[in-house]
């Protein structure tokens, strides 16, 4: 007697963290687009969105789930869903997921590995379940595992054992560098081990600091990657099985690596802007490589009809500068203006110059510079409602290299997980798409123009060995002398650390931006701003 198969459809869908009504819609849709599937696949917590944080303690978000829960046991007379959701017995909360099938909650399972590292903070929200479930669809039997789980040989192992034919896990597994490599290294392991064909459904989307990259998969049981969705794209895509066997074959091409961060960081940016309902963006346009970038980054994810540059050059800004702005917003067609800053400085410098004294120059009045220009800016976000762009890098603001109420000064920073080596690969990416970053940019030193003649060597080591610095010591967590064994010069080593340890309380006043490196500096690495560690950290080294 030949099984008869079953159709799964994987729905990598792009749901709103809270927005319970619209998210249940989205599943309605993806329902009515899967008419052919047995079955269809959602995301882990996709009622909610992840992560929901503490909007998890709120009663009347129960009230709203309860209502959504009744609306998709009526949706589940047309066929199965599998849909991730939290659940609140009174006494505990989980991070849950039920099969909904002819109109009722047919078993629902409690994800057993909490994650609480980087990005996560589950053990807050959520108790552990306790040991595998496996569900029958049609005449296949199927074991749930939710993200994390499938990082556990065991849960895997305890799975198979209970009797599952396949292994679903629904996901909200975040974007990184090398993430896509890692997570399918990890996915032939539990098939392998487990004999078992695997289907991995992830979430899609931005989410304050968080990309989501979609990605999802269906592995057969030799570990072989047999069908694949876009990276950073909704998706929904039927695949039937016979028991053990994956009948359907559909691959998509996986981006490299600078094509891959470019499509999260465009995916990221515009949900933040969308999912929050500004009408625009604007940015300050210095004619350098980071505001360049930023630019090419709020065009591509929200058109040039949306977006805002300004430029605002003082008496250090070199005409070069003021050239290279003005080319590349008729290149990407967004709407330009030229603030010039001297008047506003001047009229701040002579009201303080009595209060200075007989002071020399420093960088007080560098900063008032960027001080000004984040005044024009801030102004012109209040008058137009446009969220205002913050322009750093990964690089300078692990050092400093910017100013408070003054390049700071926004809403959301695209770039900020970026190291400056990044900064110049992604620029070069782009134009490989079609000119969008005028060449003379990418190539000309960089330099802050706060200063005659100044370069940002003048203060900080080359980049790619600044950039490697802070990569061992926040990524990699290794000490200074772990650094210098590494070849670095120790005195440059030890600056940069304090510098990077002396600037937390300006990295806390930031914007948000997304996270692309394997540790960025908010949700992953927490430092206390008020500490002595540094003090005896030097003293030692």
């Amino acid at each position: 007697m030949i099984a008869h198969s079953l159709t799964i459809a994987l729905a990598q869908l792009n749901l709103t963290v809270g927005d319970i009504a619209g998210n249940l819609k989205r599943i309605e849709q993806a329902v009515a687009d899967a008419a052919s599937a047995d079955l269809v696949v959602f995301p882990e917590l996709s009622l909610t969105g992840y992560a929901p944080e503490d909007l998890l303690y709120r009663p009347d978000l129960y009230a709203q789930l309860d209502d959504a829960i009744h609306a998709l046991e009526r949706l589940s007379k047309q066929k199965a869903l599998l849909v991730g959701h939290p659940v609140n017995d009174g006494d505990h909360r989980y991070n849950a997921l039920t099969l909904f099938s002819e109109g009722r909650q047919q078993a629902t399972y409690y994800k057993q590995k909490l994650p609480n590292y980087g990005v996560f903070d589950e053990k807050r929200y959520f108790s552990a379940g306790q040991g595998p479930m496996v569900v029958t669809v049609g005449e296949h039997r199927l074991g749930l595992l939710i993200c994390e789980d499938i990082w556990s040989p065991d849960v895997a192992r305890q799975t198979r054992e209970a009797g599952a034919d396949i292994l679903i896990s629904v996901n909200a597994s975040p974007y990184e560098e090398y993430k896509h490599a890692q997570r399918l290294q990890v996915l032939r392991a539990r098939c392998l081990e487990t004999e078992l064909p695997l289907v991995y459904v992830n979430l899609v989307g931005g989410q304050d600091e968080v990309i989501f990259d979609g990605n999802s998969m269906v592995l057969n049981a030799a570990g072989e990657l047999v069908v694949s969705l876009p990276h950073c794209e909704e998706a929904i895509t039927p695949v039937e099985f016979r028991k053990r066997d994956v009948l359907t074959k559909q691959l998509v091409s996986q981006p490299d690596r600078d094509a891959a961060m470019y499509q999260a960081l465009v995916l990221a940016l515009r949900d933040y802007v969308n999912k929050n309902q500004f009408p625009g963006v604007l940015l300050g346009l210095s004619g350098g490589i980071d505001s360049a970038l930023t630019l090419a980054l709020a065009v591509d994810a929200l058109g040039a009809e949306r977006v805002h540059a300004v430029m605002m050059p003082y008496s250090y800004t070199s005409q070069m500068s003021v050239e290279d702005a003005t080319e590349q917003a008729k290149l990407l067609g967004c709407e330009f203006d030229v603030v010039p800053i001297e008047p506003m400085v001047q009229a701040f410098l002579g009201q303080l110059n009595p209060l200075f004294g007989d002071r020399e120059k420093d960088t007080t009045e560098e900063n008032l510079q960027a001080r000004c220009r984040g005044v024009v800016l801030m102004a012109l976000s209040n008058k137009h409602g446009k969220l205002l762009l913050t322009t750093g890098n990964k690089s300078e603001l692990a050092v400093g290299y910017c100013t408070l109420y003054g390049d700071m000064c926004g809403g959301f920073a695209p770039i900020k997980d970026l190291p400056k080596s990044m900064v110049y690969a992604l620029s070069n990416y782009r134009n490989t798409l079609g000119s969008a970053i005028p060449v003379r940019v990418i190539e000309r030193p960089p330099s802050a123009e706060l200063a005659p003649d100044q370069k940002d060597e003048d203060s900080l080591p080359p980049y790619d060995m600044l950039d490697e610095i802070i990569e061992g010591y926040v990524e990699r967590d290794m000490s200074i002398s772990d650094l210098v064994a590494q070849g670095y010069p120790r005195d440059r080593v030890r600056d940069v650390v304090r510098l990077i340890e002396r600037n937390e309380y300006k990295r806390r006043q930031g914007a948000v931006g997304p996270k692309v490196t394997r540790r960025n500096f908010n949700k992953d690495r927490r430092m206390p701003i008020t500490q002595g560690y540094l003090k005896s950290m030097l003293e030692s080294s």
